[in-house]
């Protein structure tokens, strides 16, 4: 097993007026998970492939342990690829589409089969090692290409976006069988997805690209809890996370018609950034629902003062059983917003109702309108 390590790596395609991977800096350890997530275009796959050495790297360096393999072909980096298409020969069974590398590196037939049967133990493919992958469903030849990957007993496994081809049901089955398989060989794994939920279950840490651009690299509670900025915030969570642009006022910041303490420091380091406004991010189940259609949910003081909070018009409900999402719209600074708020499933709302909504005190996360970038905690 070993480490990996990019160091400043950066790949520019010809003719490209910026770097599809910009300095690329992280240090993945021994067996570790690391997952590489992002939109189309950030460049997350091309770090994948640099690794591979399937793409050139014009700056800085990339190692595998203590090797330098930058410019390295890829037969002789110690790694093993998945692909999201599987790749399998048509012609071949399983057994011999998990064994061929094998065979073309002169492994003696008897060490192939011991390792290609063992292999199919571990992903529960001995029933199948004499099929041909037109046999095969998705979900199995996907295994099949994990088990060709297995048997090399590789360095460092890489995977580009490997469930992208399965049903939603298969895909969430699939991902634990990896995430198991993984902790089970302890092989330093590279894996490539665009689906956030994923990279949060699967990862030990996750990494998040933006135009080619680290955007932060934590584990995935962490990143959840502590977003480094408001493209994370906005990309890691499902639902995303809300995110208001709100006046600073004494001690907090205006949500509707309450004040919303916040720290301190994060209004000094917007006062200090000339900001007159912060952007206040609130997951969906951090919101207090204070009144519910006129009903008494409301925090009614009797002294004729304006209701607290945002009113939130009720669009779309989603039930989910154990719990629902209430999609509608808020008026905030004299514009339409969208607001996405978690309500338990046994009270849910009705569509067109009004709820209010307060976000807690110490759930919010506080960003500079400037910059993008976290501020406070």
């Amino acid at each position: 097993m070993a480490t990996v390590t990019y160091d400043k790596a950066t790949r520019i395609y010809p003719g490209a007026d910026k770097p599809a991977v910009d300095q690329l800096d992280i240090a993945i350890e021994d067996g570790e998970f690391l997952v590489l997530v992002g939109p189309s275009g950030c460049g997350k796959s091309t770090s994948l492939r640099m690794l591979a050495g399937l793409e050139d790297v014009d700056g800085g360096a990339i190692r595998i342990g203590d090797r330098d393999v930058t410019h390295l072909p890829p037969k002789d980096r110690d790694i093993a690829m998945v692909f999201q298409n599987y790749a399998l020969y048509p012609h071949m069974t399983v057994a011999e589409n998990m064994g061929f590398a094998l065979k073309i590196a002169g492994v003696p037939k008897s060490e192939i089969r011991q390792k290609v049967e063992d292999a199919a133990r571990i992903l529960d493919l001995t029933e199948y090692l004499g099929r041909k992958p037109k046999a095969l469903s998705g979900g199995q030849r996907q295994r099949v290409a994990m088990g060709r990957a297995i048997v090399r007993e590789p360095q460092v496994f890489l995977m580009d976006e490997p469930l992208s081809n399965l049903d939603a049901k298969l895909r969430v089955q699939t991902r634990t069988q990896i995430a198991g398989l993984q902790r089970r060989l302890g092989i330093t794994t590279v894996y490539v997805t665009h689906d956030q939920v994923e990279a949060m279950t699967m990862g030990d840490r996750v990494a998040v690209l933006k135009d080619g651009l680290l955007q932060q690299i934590d584990s995935p509670r962490n990143m959840y809890d502590r977003p480094a900025n408001l493209f994370v915030a906005g990309f890691i969570g499902s639902p995303a996370m809300n995110l208001i642009e709100v006046p600073i006022t004494d001690g907090g910041v205006k949500f509707g018609n309450s004040v919303v303490p916040v720290a301190r420091e994060a209004l000094t380091a917007a006062a200090d950034k000339g900001d007159r406004t912060v952007t206040v991010g609130v997951r969906p189940e951090h919101f207090d629902v204070v009144e519910r259609g006129g009903d008494a949910l409301r925090k009614d003081s009797g002294d004729g003062a304006a209701p607290a909070g945002l009113a939130v018009t009720v669009n779309v409900v989603e039930e989910l059983g154990a719990d629902g999402y209430v999609y509608g719209t808020v008026e905030v600074g004299g514009e339409q917003r969208d607001l996405v708020v978690r309500v338990p499933g046994r009270q849910v709302p009705d569509k067109g109702s009004v709820l209010r909504v307060v976000p807690r005190a110490g759930e919010l996360h506080v960003f500079s309108t400037s910059s993008g970038e976290r501020i406070g905690d």
